[in-house]
């Protein structure tokens, strides 16, 4: 079902906030003021790796105007952070790792004022020598950046006998191949920072971007020495986000100065900071060896990931464990041997990033088909059916999943794309057009082993609204929207009915991380267990009131209806209703796989992308002319929603292929500004992009709708370099399209006779 507002008019409204937001009404968190603030600034490491000899504040501490300038030792608690364990320092004392390291931090009467005070504090360095490449990192005698090693974390993977050698000796085609994937930057629109507001009853709150805010809560808790209950983490609306927010930034600094100094504290990174200091998509190395009978029957496939996580560990385990888990692709193949290293280095921090190394192995994989397909002399389409994996198959990893029609229902849809034969080449003869296609399996939710708990509350208000309250954030993806629409298919009300408390750990319970496309799934599935509970209540209390059976009543616009009653009026507002308070509770996991190694998913959805590009010989660039998207995520719930994700993450993806890459050198970026990292702007989109929606699912799946915010991100660069080995013959395996190597590699004789 092509998503359009024929098809969904009955869903397609306008987002509760959107009229805010495009006016530039709405107030993020980082534009929050309090009376009588301080401005907070952090000193960052001046170099990549080196030993701290001595921090001297004292010069700093004497400028009028600063109130407090701290160090490690000013730390009452753990002096670490870090949402899977703690391992990065809040403030460095005895060693820095990477540029973005913090040595101290200054709060002042105004941002000017910290600046100065932060030129003023004098740290003695002794520069080490940097390790900037995951394969310098594992050599013998390279200098360890943590105790336990250079080596964060190692997975593999197998399938079949383990005598992948023997399974290669029976292939009648192989294709080895080594992909390579940049440093990709989140790119968010408002960047790091909060205010963070003690108040007189001597709690702290915090007014800061997160995906998590009670994980937040907790890390701060264990920063400051004091108890959860102590902080109040306040998170939504948010700036974008991707999951760059889903790690504490500048929260540490900001609590721990506003809880010395009894002050409120702003903090609000510059766009150059943010690139220093902020996380990045993880940068891999991908080798990959596949091979088929002469039929095309993939037999054994061979796959060795190499990651650069940078200095510290955030989620740089789950990155790989989902990496490993999606190197296969949605394909059968008896003979499986994956390993996977990430490894510390003295760049960046890689961490959670859309897609969640999927898109790294993804591009990979479908490459390899694609490969594969020109030796046999066969169309990848077919190919990809061939080898297609069926609903009854377990999982990559071997683990039992959830079973749908997904896999075939868009390879099937994607085959009647317009784009198939949407290929006429332009007039200039410079200019080359291809069309190109990938298939997609992705994973959602965190998968086996991994703490995945979730809850909601419903409640009937004193002023008649039906609150729905959840733990989770809205940075942009359309929470409110989504919510709003299963609250009125749950009860038949107006959105005026409705009030929707997210993103406040004082107003709500713990819901887990706005991430891994898991809070749609979440929210319905809460709001399916509290439903009965709070509508037996309800409907109790209004027959109480009424006197008319509770039996003849139902929920509607404005209140409770009775049955047959054609008038449209309630015969009971909810106002009326709520005499007694009504509250019902849900607690409750993720759906996950009963059985497998940890990361491995439960619930998968299924996407295709098939896009038209235009190449210019003359110059190598790549134009995506169109884009067609085909996604198998069960019910959509928010039309314009599930839409904007699909575009938003392609148009991701599209930087990811052809522009973005965070460049390092010696431990040190070489871009600090959008000037020179250069993001898609709407003139590099696609002049058309079409989603088509495949909402089946079987009979007696009770999981629900599917989230997308990540699976319109993970295929769209096989597609993209696909398309450009249409047009142009050149093959591409390092992603951003290097236009020089597009050029260097076409058979320039051919060419010249063309544009002769």
């Amino acid at each position: 079902m092509l998503l359009n507002r024929e098809t969904h008019a009955q869903k397609w409204i306008i987002r509760p906030d959107g009229k805010e937001k495009v006016s530039g009404k709405l107030k993020y968190l980082t534009d929050l003021t309090a009376p009588g603030m301080l401005h907070g600034k952090v000193l960052r490491s001046a170099h990549a790796h080196a030993w701290i000899l001595s921090i001297d504040t004292s010069r700093a501490k004497q400028v009028p105007g600063v109130r407090v300038v701290i160090t490690a030792d000013d730390v009452p608690g753990l002096n670490l952070f870090g949402i899977a364990f703690p391992h990065q320092p809040v403030l460095c004392k005895e060693r820095v790792r990477y540029v973005g390291d913090a040595v101290a931090a200054v709060a002042a009467d105004t941002e000017e004022i910290a600046e100065y005070a932060l030129s003023l504090i004098e740290v003695v360095y002794e520069p080490l020598s940097v390790v900037d490449d995951p394969e310098t990192a594992l050599e013998a005698g390279t200098m360890l950046l943590h105790p336990e090693g250079n080596l964060l974390h190692q997975t593999s993977l197998t399938l079949g006998d383990g005598d992948i050698l023997k399974a290669f000796n029976t292939c009648t085609h192989i294709v080895e191949e080594t992909y390579y994937t940049p440093r990709q930057m989140h790119t968010y629109m408002e960047t790091e920072g909060g205010l963070f507001v003690p108040e007189a009853d001597g709690r702290l709150t915090v007014y800061s971007p997160t995906q998590h805010g009670y994980k937040d809560r907790f890390q701060l808790a264990r920063i400051l020495g004091i108890p959860e209950e102590q902080i109040r983490v306040v998170s939504s609306p948010i700036g974008g986000s991707f999951g760059g927010k889903d790690e504490l930034n500048v929260q540490p600094f900001g609590a721990l100065m506003a809880w010395l100094t009894g002050l409120p504290i702003k903090m609000h990174n510059s766009r150059r900071e943010s690139v220093v200091a902020g996380i990045k998509r993880h940068p891999m190395r991908i080798r990959m060896k596949t091979g088929c009978d002469s039929a095309g029957r993939l037999i054994a496939h061979q796959v060795s990931i190499l990651a650069d996580t940078g200095a510290y560990a955030t989620l740089g385990c789950e990155v790989l464990n989902f990496a490993t888990e999606h190197a296969i692709g949605p394909y059968t193949i008896p003979y499986v041997a994956v390993e996977g290293k990430s490894v510390y280095t003295n760049n960046g921090v890689s961490g959670e990033f859309r897609g969640f190394g999927g898109n790294q192995v993804i591009f990979a994989v479908e490459s390899q088909i694609e490969r594969l397909a020109d030796l046999l002399g066969l169309d990848a389409w077919e190919l990809r059916r061939l080898n297609l994996r069926s609903p009854d198959d377990p999982g990559p990893m071997g683990q039992p999943i959830v079973a749908t029609e997904g896999a075939s229902q868009v390879w099937a849809r994607a085959r009647e794309s317009r784009l198939w034969q949407h290929r006429a080449q332009p007039e200039e003869p410079w200019l080359r057009r291809g069309v190109g296609a990938a298939l997609v399996m992705h994973g959602a939710g965190l998968g086996f082993g991994i703490p995945d708990h979730s809850g909601g509350r419903l409640e009937l208000t004193a002023d008649g609204k039906i609150q729905a309250s959840f733990g989770f954030e809205e940075f942009g993806q359309g929470l409110y929207a989504a919510l709003t629409l299963m609250l009125q298919d749950c009860f038949g009300c107006a959105a005026d009915d409705i009030r929707i408390v997210i993103g406040d750990t004082d107003r709500v319970p713990s819901s887990g991380s706005s991430t891994a496309s898991r809070a749609t799934t979440m929210m319905w599935r809460a709001l399916q267990r509290l439903k009965p509970a709070f509508l037996a209540k309800l409907l109790t209390q209004a027959s109480e009131i009424s006197g008319i059976p509770a039996e003849e009543l139902v929920t509607g616009v404005g209140g409770l209806h009775r049955k047959g009653d054609a008038s449209g009026q309630p015969a009971l507002t909810y106002s009326s209703a709520a005499v007694e308070p009504i509250v019902a509770h849900t607690e409750f996991h993720y759906p996950t796989t009963p059985e497998g190694k940890v990361g491995a998913h439960y619930l998968y959805s299924y996407a295709a992308a098939i896009v038209e590009v235009e190449v210019n010989l003359l110059t190598g660039r790549v134009k995506v002319l169109h884009t067609d998207h085909v996604i198998a995520a069960g019910p959509v719930i928010n039309p314009m929603g599930f839409l904007g994700q699909i575009e938003g993450g392609s148009g991701m993806a599209l930087g990811f292929t052809l522009t973005e890459d965070a460049v390092m050198k010696g431990g040190r970026y070489l871009r600090h500004n959008l000037d020179t990292y250069l993001v898609p702007t709407f003139t590099d989109s696609p002049l058309s992009i079409q989603v088509e929606a495949i909402e089946e699912l079987p009979e007696d799946d009770a999981f629900g709708p599917r989230g997308v915010g990540e699976i319109g991100s993970v295929g769209l660069a096989p597609a993209i370099t696909a398309a450009v080995r249409q047009a142009t013959g050149v093959w591409v395996n390092a992603l951003p399209i290097s236009p020089e190597n597009i050029v260097q590699s076409i058979d320039w004789l051919e060419g010249v006779e063309a544009i002769d």
